[in-house]
């Protein structure tokens, strides 16, 4: 008996010490909410939105697949929706992370945008040809290496639309390349003779102070019947990607110090190619850049993964959205239902239209 009191009253002496928030969403579901670091508005009227317009967004959000999705304004937490702690695949999501710290190694030189992979011993099976060697650092950069063999990682459409070998010169035709990506990983090792997980780790999520991020949710994946450069996968939590593309918005600056080269950011989220047969995105450096209205004026660019990963960036409005969907969970696994681009575009419209146009601004227009 006196053992069990003394679990019990331990129980709860862990219970009170433990940083927990319990909260009510729109439904008026209790739920608990994690602890954080991020500052956080105490009512949307205070960032200056619209209450019931973001409970209608929140409502949508409900009725979809997500299981996250977090909004940062003016560097403070709007809203938070769903469970935006847990570690979850990125898919896609890894090569904009992977393009932010190509920025200093490029700033300095370690690695040249133009030089060619022949140059810098990059092979596969089977053997790439002359013409393929041919293909830069700054095409793979751009899904324009113009190399067509198997990659890890790859989906079934990919598979399927991917272009026969040497049909286009190095750097003259945009194909959604996961051998130009994955090879881009094998490079950043090979020339920085660091290792990009831990790299990322020590100089970016450290500074960055993201709570969710562990070594222990990265993975080389090595499908050695595609090829010999693997696949960097990344589980990151919601909240974690938020202040990646936080970093971004703030010109690569966090808290004083220039994490990422400033002229990196503006240069690799700029379209550096055009993306045949897509209206609302053009590409940069693993970056996609909006060319649809209006997303176009207010300068949004995003990191895109499959099934709805994303992290919206929209310089305009002061604005970061994370969107995420647990491809892990186990309804999802017998589903496979992700949230479509346009489901989630339609999202982030609905919380854009929820800010209140000031009167000041108002009066300016008239």
């Amino acid at each position: 008996m006196l053992r069990r009191v003394a679990k019990l009253t331990l129980f709860y002496a862990i219970l009170f010490f433990i940083p927990v928030v319990i909260w009510v969403n729109v439904s008026g579901t209790t739920i608990f909410k994690p602890s954080t670091t991020w500052d956080e508005y105490d009512t949307p009227e205070e960032a200056g939105f619209d209450e019931d317009k973001l409970n209608e967004a929140r409502v949508y959000f409900n009725s979809l697949n997500s299981t996250a999705g977090i909004a940062i304004y003016k560097g403070k937490v709007l809203f938070a929706w769903g469970d935006i702690a847990s570690n979850t695949n990125a898919h896609s999501v890894r090569k904009s992370i992977l393009s932010g710290m190509y920025g200093s190694f490029v700033e300095d030189e370690t690695i040249k945008l133009d030089q060619k992979i022949g140059e810098l011993g990059v092979v596969d099976f089977p053997p790439l040809s002359s013409v393929e060697n041919q293909a830069r650092v700054k095409h793979l950069l751009t899904s324009r290496s113009g190399v067509y063999l198997r990659a890890g990682e790859e989906s079934f459409a990919m598979r399927r639309k991917r272009p026969d070998r040497e049909t286009h010169e190095p750097g003259s035709h945009f194909y959604y390349n996961n051998w130009d990506f994955n090879v881009l990983g094998t490079i950043f090792n090979n020339e920085t003779g660091v290792d990009l997980f831990e790299h990322f780790e020590e100089t970016i999520a450290e500074p960055l102070e993201m709570e969710d991020f562990s070594l222990r949710n990265t993975e080389y994946s090595v499908e050695a019947g595609r090829s010999i450069h693997p696949s960097y996968l990344f589980k990151m939590s919601a909240r974690d990607m938020a202040r990646y593309g936080q970093l971004f918005l703030q010109g690569g600056e966090w808290e004083g110090e220039q994490i990422i080269p400033k002229d990196w950011v503006e240069e690799s989220t700029s379209v550096q190619v055009p993306v045949p047969g897509n209206s609302i995105y053009d590409y940069g450096y693993m970056w996609w850049v909006a060319t649809e209205e209006p997303y176009k004026s207010l300068g949004m660019y995003s990191a895109v993964g499959r099934y709805g990963q994303s992290i919206d960036i929209i310089p305009e409005k002061d604005l970061v959205f994370v969107h995420r969907v647990d491809s892990d969970r186990l309804t999802f696994r017998f589903l496979r239902r992700g949230v479509t681009q346009s489901q989630r575009l339609y999202l982030l419209r609905m919380i854009l239209d929820a800010k209140i146009e000031e009167e000041r601004d108002v009066l300016d227009n008239r």
